[in-house]
């Protein structure tokens, strides 16, 4: 008798499907393709000769190669660790080593963090709309989401303490530079929302992919994390910060980490024991030693060069869309939103933007847990050249200007 693997899998594996950003990179690798699909680094930005380097030296150590190519502590190299958190004290959140464990990027991070958190029926906050790749690994819990809007400034508050009011104990946020939408919050918000997390015994998930990757100068607004006066204590606090080092140095090095009350990271020490083990030794290693060499004239570099992109999609669109176009004005990370007339669906534009112009985007909806945003689409452009950028926008607003005269 065969196997009958629908019966076999488990119910919480079964609402996976298919990422459409990562079906949608498959695509936007032809060569005729403009993608302004997938959120990913330049990779001309990446320090390869920097790692060349790092690499290299520690294998030419006998005894550093061996180190580096052993099993390590679960919670991750203390050398990296106290790396992270005197960079967090700079930003004005303090923390201890035990408040940090390394994960395999922050994706294993919010997949850890869901198995810790969540249960089917409970339920959990997030931005309408908000990050794919937190969802894909929430819903395996299957959670109850509460969808809140979101406004320039940040979340909706009314909405949110509604949420709160109401059970829910968990929100997932993005402050700086949200991915899809490239918005941030305003301080004020940021406190706000802390203060109604402190009065109702909720967590704030606080995602800081994108929080170095800012394009206007002066300071950087304070974290959730830094605002956090009771985390200073290591067993207290409301807020868990995730952060990585896949958009500021490389992804492959799958280097992330969580910030988290004690309590928290001692229960996730022991899920990554359960699961693989540790972070590669080794790519840690070699995270710490980038980090200590490049840093902060590397950042700068990349600041640079995405600020250049970022005007150059700005001024395009402003240049080329129809008035009933908008978009996000974003002042950092890798994306904007863009909100099209409401009779044009997005999935269908990008068929035909495929087809007919040949420019990838992510149709918004994938970002909404109610089926909503039909006419919005996250448009990144991170990776493309200059005046490919140029080029793909003009394409699609040709396409958008066309299909409002139908």
């Amino acid at each position: 008798m065969s196997v009958s693997w629908n019966d076999l899998i488990a119910h919480d594996a079964r609402v996976l499907v298919a990422s459409e950003i990562r079906d949608l990179l498959k695509v936007a690798e032809r060569p005729e393709v403009i993608s302004f699909a997938g959120g990913v680094p330049d990779p001309d930005l990446f320090p390869v000769e920097t790692f060349s380097e790092i690499y290299g030296a520690m294998m030419q150590d006998g005894a550093q190669a061996r180190r580096s190519l052993q099993y390590s502590v679960s919670e991750g190299l203390p050398a990296l660790r106290q790396w992270i958190v005197d960079d967090l004290a700079d930003q004005g959140a303090t923390r201890t080593i035990d408040n940090v464990l390394i994960t395999n990027g922050a994706q294993q991070g919010l997949d850890i963090l869901a198995r810790l958190l969540l249960e089917e029926g409970r339920d959990l906050i997030v931005e309408k709309p908000s990050y794919l790749g937190a969802m894909q690994a929430f819903s395996t819990r299957l959670p109850n989401y509460v969808g809140v809007d979101a406004e320039d400034e940040g979340p909706v508050l009314s909405q949110l303490e509604d949420a709160f009011a109401k059970g829910a104990r968990v929100a997932y946020v993005a402050p700086d530079f949200q991915n899809p939408t490239g918005r941030s919050w305003s301080v004020a918000r940021r406190k706000a929302v802390l203060e109604l997390a402190r009065r109702y015994g909720a967590v704030l998930l606080e995602d800081a992919a994108y929080s170095k990757l800012s394009y206007e100068g002066g300071e950087s607004l304070p974290s959730l994390l830094s605002l956090d006066e009771e985390g200073r204590d290591p067993a207290s606090g409301n807020v868990i910060q995730l952060g990585t080092f896949s958009k500021t140095l490389a992804p492959a090095l799958r280097i992330g980490w969580v910030c988290a009350p004690r309590p928290v990271i001692d229960k996730l020490v022991l899920m990554m024991q359960a699961g693989n083990l540790h972070v590669s030794t080794v790519n840690q290693e070699a995270a710490l030693r980038a980090a200590k060499q490049l840093f902060p004239d590397h950042l700068e570099k990349l600041r640079a060069s995405y600020r250049t992109k970022r005007d150059v999609m700005l001024q395009t669109l402003a240049d080329t869309m129809p008035d009933d176009v908008s978009w996000t004005k974003t002042e950092g990370g890798m994306f904007v939103w863009l909100t099209l007339p409401e009779h044009i669906n997005a999935r269908q534009l990008l068929e035909e933007a495929l087809e007919d112009v040949h420019v990838a985007f992510v149709p918004g909806q994938a970002f909404f847990t109610d089926g909503s945003g039909k006419n919005t689409a996250r448009l990144s452009f991170s990776a493309e050249k200059v005046d490919r950028i140029k080029d793909g926008i003009t394409r699609l607003a040709d396409l958008i200007k066309r299909k409002d005269n139908q």
